[in-house]
């Protein structure tokens, strides 16, 4: 598995997310409660930044049209989006957050 870091932890910020890129794929890095996860930063209905949108309840809300998205599978809760974002692997070390986009595990 190749974790890259991508931030400091302290960057993300409390119930939020951070753009970052790993190898030129956009990601979006989310903090919610005390887990931190990442995601496509690419929403899978209306192809804009999912880190401007709102986290909650283990979600993130695409700003543009309201979808959904669940943190740990990257399933949309609600319409209008139909199709999956990607997730990825993070670890946090030393307060840095670390993305891996490989996967297998």
């Amino acid at each position: 598995m190749n974790f890259v870091k991508v931030c400091p932890l302290a960057e993300v910020p409390a119930d939020g997310a951070l753009a970052v890129e790993v190898d030129d794929t956009p990601v979006a890095v989310v903090r919610s409660g005390e887990e931190v996860f990442a995601v496509s930063d690419i929403c899978s209905h209306a192809e804009v930044s999912l880190s401007e949108g709102e986290v909650y309840n283990g979600t993130i809300e695409c700003w543009l049209h309201g979808s959904c998205f669940d943190l740990r599978t990257g399933k949309p809760t609600n319409p209008p989006a139909t199709q999956p974002v990607a997730t990825y692997k993070v670890k946090v070390e030393d307060g840095d957050v670390y993305v891996s986009l490989d996967s297998e595990d």
